[in-house]
Order: structure tokens, then C-alpha cells, then sequence
């Protein structure tokens, strides 16, 4: 037998059979840091499977059948014109509040469609990134001027890195575009009129962005009245999907009629869970594509392509997040003390010599000197790497302020957190490579912990 090319397997198997053999079950820091995993994926899989990524999925799909080539690359191609390119993709986030893993089947289907990496990248970025109740949220509870650096932050964040993935990649963003045209004609998309494709995608943004409506601090006014009828806006979208599946594609009306039926009296039968009435109307969809002509075929086929893609990377991407850094909702629970993270985010470094048992009053200058630098690129790191769902970065960022961080790594956090994490850089990996993923986090890391640094500087 030929050893050549063997030894990175032994090495391989031997570090695994290593990590289990000096697993240190027992820990209680390790063995609440697993449990701590597990409770993430379950509150993901509640929470966020339903709710977010199966209506993404099935937006993605439809964008690969109802929305041609030449119409992605005419608004988004490396050919369109930038200005609108960039400003679509940059301020797309005010419309879809999405978390960093529920826009990754959009970004996959708009780029496979040939938008270019630049455009592609600002609306990967921006897309949690904008959420306008989060910007809100985060002006009323941690201040003015972390919503506003938040918020414009955002804006430039997008068009900065798309821009510079776009100069950076220029020589395989070329040679993509020229394979692209050569087959352009060939795009066998829907030639549906424009408004029947705007009506079908109004009805499923509808149904994502209403579904996810997140509970507003406040108990009055316009984002907390929106909140009490959530489900009944989502419901009307969801009847304004089912008269496109009739009206458009010719799906027959006792099979929607069926369906709805089914999915009210789940409804009406648990109307404290209406999550078990949504998960009805999903699967319903699902099997109405099976009584539609060929786009209908065709669009669960993209669907399903997208979902056996994305959904195994996230789950083990929230998995090992959980275990590493805890859930949004744990308190210390993850193999990374919440202490630690408090002490190397502060505004000064007292509380990092106090845990490495140094006397109060003891002062390294070179580590003062560094610690505003250090701060905002810590902050980033645990932002890029850290599972935020939408909203929920905002108490965490309140219970961290109050512990003693500093507003310019709040600020650097705020700019890494929800626009990456550890499920959705395994998940982009997937789509455009190693090399790429690295170049766009490290873009991310940079950028927010400048930023950081300046905010902290002026305020």
C-alpha cells in the first residue's frame, strides 16, 4: 500500500481518537457547555426553522425559477449600474428583518442567478444588518448614539465590503461574467408579466417578514400594535399567496380550499400556538406544488436544493456556537466564560488583571495602550463568531454595557454580531469557497473594530 498522501488521514484519525479518549466529561464546564448546545438547537429549531428559514427557502427557490438571469444581472450583475446596484442591496435590511442564517438562501439564490459578488456581498451584509425595529430598539434601549453609529455604520458597512470583495475577486469576477454570457440566452426563467412575479413575492416577503414580527419593549404605539395583529397580517398574505397559486398557476381551488381548512382548524384548535398553524400552512404549500404544471415542480426542486444545502451547516454551526459561547438566553454557559468576555470588553483593563489575580491598582502601560484597539477587535471577533437571532443582540448588549463595556466595542459588536456568526460563515463558505468567506469576514472583523475604535474615541 501507498503511504503517500495517507499521513494527514492517520493525523487525523489520531487527534480524534485523542479528543475522545481526554474528553473531560464530569467538567461541569464542559458538561454545561453540551447541554448548553443543545438548547440552542432546540430553541433554533422552534424558533427560527419554522418561522424564518422555511419561508426563506421557499423565496429562494422562487427567485431561481420566476426571476430570469438577465434580470438579476441587469440590476445586480457586475455590468449594472453600481449606484443602484449598491443602494438596493445596501438598504435591503429595512425590508427583510432577518437574522444572519435566514438571509443566506436569498444571497445563494440572487448570487447562483448571476448577481455580481460586490452587490451580492452588500446584500448579505446588510440584510440583518438594517432591520429598522433593531435600529430603533437599540437607539431607546442602549442610547442615541450607538442606534445611529448602528445605523449608518450598517449603510456604509454594506457598500464599503461589497465594493472591496468586488476589486478584490476583480479578476474572477470577469471571468465569471464572460461564462455568464455565453449561455444568457439560453435562460429558460418564467416570462411571466413583471406584476404576476411582484404580486407572488409580495405575498411570501409578507409572510417571512410579518411571521418573524418581533415583540417591541413598548406596549403602545405603531411596532407594538403590528405586533398584536402579526398573525392575522401573515394570514392575509398567506391568502394572497394561495389566490396567486389559483389565479397564476393554475393549482385547482379544492385542493387550496382543502388546505385551508386544515390549517383553521389547527389553528382554531391550539390558537396559543399559532407556530402549529404556520407549520400546517408550510407543509400544505409543499404538497400544493405537487398539483401545479412545471414551474410549480420546478420551484420545489430549487427549494429542496437550497434546504439540503444550508440547513445541515446551520444546525451544526448552532450546535458547536452553543457549546462555545452559550445561547442569547444562558447565563455563563457556554466553554467560554461569560466572565472572561466581560473582563476583555471593558472600558479599561482592571477587570481582566483582577481575574489573573493581580492587586487592585496594578497598571501595565502597554496594555492600557492597546486596550482600545484590543477591546473593539475582541468585541468583533465574539460578534462574528456568536449567534444572534434579530433583536436579541440588544439585551445582550445592555447586560454588557451595564457590566462595565465600553461603547466603542459595543459599537464594533453591534457591526460584527448580527451580520455573521459561526452557522452562516460555514454556510457561505459552502457557496463561494474558502477563500472568499475569509476575505469577507476578515473584512467584517476590520472594518467594525476601526469602527469601534473611533466611535469609543468620540464618545
Amino acid at each position: 500500500m501507498k503511504w503517500k498522501g495517507e499521513w494527514q488521514k492517520l493525523a487525523f484519525v489520531i487527534a480524534i481518537f485523542l479528543a475522545c479518549f481526554y474528553l473531560p466529561i464530569g467538567n461541569p464546564r464542559f458538561n454545561g457547555a453540551l447541554l448548553e448546545a443543545f438548547r440552542l438547537i432546540k430553541w433554533y429549531a422552534r424558533e427560527h426553522v419554522l418561522l424564518c428559514l422555511v419561508p426563506a427557502f421557499f423565496i429562494a427557490g422562487a427567485i431561481g425559477v420566476f426571476i430570469s438571469q438577465a434580470s438579476v444581472m441587469k440590476y445586480f450583475g457586475a455590468r449594472a449600474n453600481k449606484a443602484l446596484a449598491y443602494g438596493v442591496a445596501s438598504v435591503s435590511g429595512t425590508i427583510l428583518a432577518v437574522c444572519s442564517c435566514t438571509v443566506l438562501p436569498l444571497f445563494g439564490s440572487i448570487y447562483m442567478r448571476g448577481a455580481g459578488l460586490g452587490p451580492a456581498i452588500a446584500f448579505l451584509y446588510s440584510g440583518p444588518a438594517i432591520n429598522i425595529l433593531a435600529i430603533v430598539l437599540t437607539a431607546r434601549v442602549l442610547g442615541w448614539q450607538l442606534g445611529v453609529g448602528r445605523a449608518v455604520g450598517a449603510v456604509v458597512f454594506s457598500v464599503v465590503i461589497g465594493l472591496l470583495m468586488h476589486l478584490i475577486f476583480l479578476k474572477e469576477e470577469r471571468a465569471r461574467t464572460a461564462s455568464q454570457d455565453t449561455y444568457l440566452e439560453a435562460d429558460a426563467a418564467s416570462s411571466r408579466p413583471l406584476w404576476q412575479v411582484a404580486l407572488y413575492f409580495l405575498a411570501m416577503i409578507g409572510i417571512l417578514v410579518f411571521a418573524n414580527w418581533a415583540k417591541p419593549q413598548q406596549s403602545a404605539g405603531l411596532w407594538s400594535a403590528v405586533f398584536a395583529w402579526k398573525w392575522r397580517i401573515t394570514a392575509a398574505f398567506a391568502i394572497l399567496l394561495a389566490f396567486g397559486l389559483w389565479r397564476l398557476f393554475k393549482v385547482r381551488a379544492l385542493y387550496l380550499v382543502l388546505a385551508a381548512i386544515a390549517v383553521a382548524v389547527i389553528g382554531l384548535a391550539a390558537p396559543q400556538y399559532p407556530i402549529a398553524a404556520f407549520a400546517a400552512g408550510s407543509a400544505a404549500l409543499a404538497a400544493l406544488t405537487f398539483f401545479g404544471g412545471a414551474e410549480l415542480k420546478e420551484w420545489r426542486g430549487q427549494t429542496w436544493g437550497f434546504a439540503k444545502l444550508i440547513l445541515p451547516l446551520l444546525l451544526g454551526g448552532v450546535l458547536a456556537a452553543g457549546f462555545f459561547l452559550g445561547s442569547p438566553h444562558s447565563t455563563d454557559a457556554g466553554v467560554i466564560p461569560n466572565s472572561w468576555v466581560q473582563a476583555l470588553v471593558g472600558d479599561s483593563p482592571n477587570a481582566l488583571l483582577h481575574i489573573l489575580g493581580r492587586p487592585d491598582g496594578f497598571h501595565l502601560g502597554w496594555l492600557d495602550a492597546i486596550w482600545p484597539i484590543w477591546t473593539s477587535f475582541f468585541a468583533s471577533i465574539v460578534g462574528a463568531f456568536m449567534y444572534f437571532a434579530t433583536l436579541t443582540e440588544v439585551p445582550i448588549l445592555r447586560g454588557l454595557l451595564d457590566s462595565g463595556m465600553g461603547q466603542g466595542p459595543a459599537l464594533a459588536l453591534l457591526l460584527a454580531g448580527p451580520a455573521l456568526s459561526l452557522p452562516s460563515m460555514l454556510v457561505i463558505n459552502s457557496m463561494i469557497g474558502p477563500k472568499k468567506t475569509l476575505t469577507y469576514v476578515s473584512l467584517v472583523v476590520v472594518m467594525a473594530t476601526i469602527t469601534g475604535m473611533i466611535f469609543g474615541a468620540i464618545v
